[in-house]
Order: C-alpha cells, then structure tokens, then sequence
C-alpha cells in the first residue's frame, strides 16, 4: 500500500511526539519521591539556613519531602559537583549561593564549569554580611576597628567559613581596602567557626546576618557595620562599611540549580512553585527577619544573572588576589 507524502508526513510526526509524552506526564506528576536539596556548608551557616526555609517551601507546595543534606567542603564545590554528575531527573538539585559565581575565579582546577554544566531553577534571597567582632575586643566601630588592627598588625584571628566563602571574601576584600594585616582562620562553615568566635580564639568575623543576628541580639558579639551598600532594615544603626573604607561593598544571593538536561517542564513548576512561595507573606517577613531579600525571577533571567555576576566579582577576586588556600 503506497502513503501520500502529506500522509506519511503527518504520521511521522506523530509518531516522533510519542517518546516525549512520558516525559511530559513525568513533569506533571513530578515529584513523585522525596528530593534532594544538597548544601555545601556545614549546618548553622546561611545556605543551611536559607536551604531549610527553601526546602520547607516547596514540601509545603508540592506535597512531597525537599530533604536538605549538608555536603560541606571546598567553598560547595563538593556539593556542587555532585549535583553536576547527578541524573537530570529533577530529585537532586543544589542551593547555589555566590559562591558558585566567585568559585570560577578562586579556583583553578575545578572538575566543572558552573554556568555551563547546571541549570538554573530559581533565586531565592538576596543578602549582605554583617562585621561581627567578639565583645572583648576594645572597639566599637569600623574606625576604632581600623586603627586597632593597624596598631597590632596579625595578631587579629578573622573567621572564614571556608575559602571562596561570603566571610573569606569580604573579610579579605576589607584587609585589602582598609589595609589591614589580620590572620585568616579557615573552617568548613560558619556555624562552626562561631563557637571559637564566642569564645575569643577569633576576633572578629564578616558573617552573613543570618547566621549571625541572634548572637547580636543577646549580645553575644558586637556588630560594627554591615557590608551593604547603605543603611538596611533589620539593623538600621549600623553603618555601611563603606562609609570608613570608601568604595567597599558586598552583597550576595542564593537559589536553586539542577543538572544541566533537567526537562523544562519540571524546571519551570519548580521556578513557579518557588517563586509563588517567596510572594507569600508569611516567608517574606520571615526571611526578612533574617535579612534576606526575596529575590524571584524567571530561570532564564537567573541563568543571565549569575553570568553577569560572575563576570563582575572575577575581576575583584583577581585584583585582590584572592585564592584557594
């Protein structure tokens, strides 16, 4: 029996529209099992923090469990890499943070390229750092801090929560512009570099605000200036850092990525599912009393984001020299 070409044509295509039916039917469906939510920092830190509260989100929107597991070590890029060599099924996905952007420029022999080998699901907060020192440290400003610093050069232990973190960048963008000498104390997180901070073995420390406002608050540790580029809303009588040291800066961001070939479809009810979270009233204040920012968009306006903000700390890091020890 002999087709007509409009025939064969029309069977042919649908024929080729079968194998994608699964796949969409599987988004549809998606999640049908608990998800991975990998952290690359050890528990107490922002990315903890921030992950948990993303991770209860979308338990609560998608009926099905977002299971945070803390993969610390390497600035995430453990984390990270896990996440790139995952299966693109959409139940291993990754709570990116800044990192992943300064990590390019702070290491050299990375087993991955960020931008290329993940994609982008959906940012979640922006947010600043906050310079806490411990309270026996007789200053109470940024400018007491400075001379202080200048008067007892590496005597001042400055906590890091791991190389290529929000505190190692900032704290060494500070030594840089303020011109300081202080000796900088790796570990893996900032929930464990907090301890020793409380207890006086470091001095001081440029921590997220996260992880850092209840000791403000029961006034465990002093905080000096935020790293903001002006006044913000949950600490409005601390002074930007840039009013002492002018020019300096530093804000940072979180969200969610998967493994590069992840289906559209189960990216996008992720991106809206997310993103309908963060407009809800509930977790905007309590991310805000946090201070975090929440920060939605589409996941490509993410993806051109983070290769915008790449682009734009590389060149500090490398000015600044800055890299993994």
């Amino acid at each position: 029996m002999n087709l007509s070409r409009r025939k064969f044509v029309r069977l042919a295509a649908g024929a080729a529209a079968f194998p994608a039916l699964p796949r969409s039917a599987a988004a549809l469906d998606y999640p049908t099992r608990p998800v991975r939510l990998l952290v690359g920092y050890a528990p107490g830190g922002v990315a903890d923090i921030i992950g948990r509260i993303t991770g209860e989100m979308l338990t609560e929107r998608l009926n099905q469990q977002f299971i945070v597991e803390n993969h610390s070590g390497a600035g995430s890029n453990l984390a990270t890499e896990e996440v790139v060599r995952a299966q693109p099924d959409g139940y291993t996905l990754l709570g990116a943070t800044a990192s992943n952007a300064w990590n390019a420029a702070i290491y050299q022999n990375l087993n991955f390229d960020f931008i290329r080998d993940v994609a982008p699901v959906a940012s979640t907060v922006r947010s600043y750092n906050v310079m806490v020192v411990n309270p026996s440290l007789p200053v109470k400003n940024v400018a007491e801090f400075i001379a202080y610093a200048k008067a007892n050069p590496g005597k001042i232990n400055m906590g890091s929560a791991g190389p290529g973190s929000s505190p190692h960048l900032y704290g060494e963008l500070f030594k840089t512009m303020a011109g300081v000498d202080m000796v900088t104390v790796h570990y893996r997180g900032a929930g464990p570099a907090f301890p020793d901070l409380l207890a006086g073995q470091l001095q001081v420390m440029f921590n997220s605000v996260v992880s850092a406002i209840g000791y403000i608050r029961s006034n465990r540790l002093r905080a000096l200036a935020v790293t903001a580029a002006t006044h913000v809303e949950l600490l409005p009588d601390l002074p930007p850092i840039g009013e002492f040291v002018t020019g300096y800066e530093g804000t940072d961001w979180l969200g969610i990525v998967a493994p590069k070939g992840t289906s559209t479809e189960i990216i996008d009810k992720l991106n809206a599912e997310t993103n309908a979270a963060l407009a809800d009233t509930q977790y905007k204040e309590r991310l805000a009393a946090l201070g975090a920012e929440t920060f939605a968009s589409l996941p490509a306006d993410f993806g051109k984001f983070i290769v915008e903000y790449t682009e734009k700390w590389a060149k500090v890091i490398r000015a600044a020299n800055i890299k993994a020890e």
